[in-house]
């Protein structure tokens, strides 16, 4: 969390970077990092609803019913065959014995493991794995708009795919879209450099 009346900026990763970075974690066994970099950039989720997903939510599910937490507003997800495949290999690789635990629980079991905490790892992980961020930081918000460039750029950058991320995302206007993902400071940026 940021001081009141800072600005602070969370960067999106390459979609190659991302996905690269998810399966260095799990070789090193760093599964549960692995999974929520997994998770965050295939559903597009706010940290708050991936905190808590338990096990039962998503192992062997092709989607997820989910009710924002921000929103409140009602979300079907189907899970990529990637993501799907990666959380079997995670539940197996972390010996889960009660598929109704939280997926990201804290050591002791008692709670989620906390968003602070998890921004602090990222950092260190960022470095650790040499992840380029383009001079900002990443958070755990850098994964929903790690999905978001993906589809964005998978369209081509079209209007119709800003339409679809408007309602995936739930903002309120195709602007909102733009400004979320970084889009307008690039054309302005062009329109300088196009003088």
């Amino acid at each position: 969390m940021s001081l009141r009346g800072s600005r602070t900026t969370s960067t999106y990763l390459n979609w190659d970077a991302a996905t690269s970075l998810v399966l260095k974690l799990s070789r090193d066994k760093d599964y549960k990092f692995s999974l929520l970099i997994s998770i965050g950039i295939y559903m597009g989720l706010r940290i708050k609803d991936i905190l808590k997903l338990t096990w039962c939510d998503i192992l062997d599910k092709d989607q997820i019913d989910i009710v924002e937490s921000k929103t409140k507003k009602h979300r079907i997800i189907t899970f990529h065959p990637e993501l799907k495949a990666h959380i079997k290999r995670s539940y197996c690789d972390m010996k889960i014995t009660d598929p109704a635990e939280l997926v990201f629980i804290n050591r002791y079991k008692t709670k989620s493991i906390c968003v602070q905490y998890i921004n602090r790892r990222l950092k260190d992980i960022m470095v650790k794995y040499k992840v380029a961020t383009d001079g900002k930081g990443i958070s755990t918000h850098g994964f929903r708009k790690t999905m978001g460039r993906r589809i964005y750029e998978n369209h081509s950058g079209s209007e119709r795919s800003l339409v679809l991320l408007s309602e995936i995302l739930n903002h309120s206007s195709q602007s909102i879209t733009r400004l979320y993902l970084g889009i307008k400071q690039e054309e302005i940026n062009d329109v300088y450099r196009n003088l």
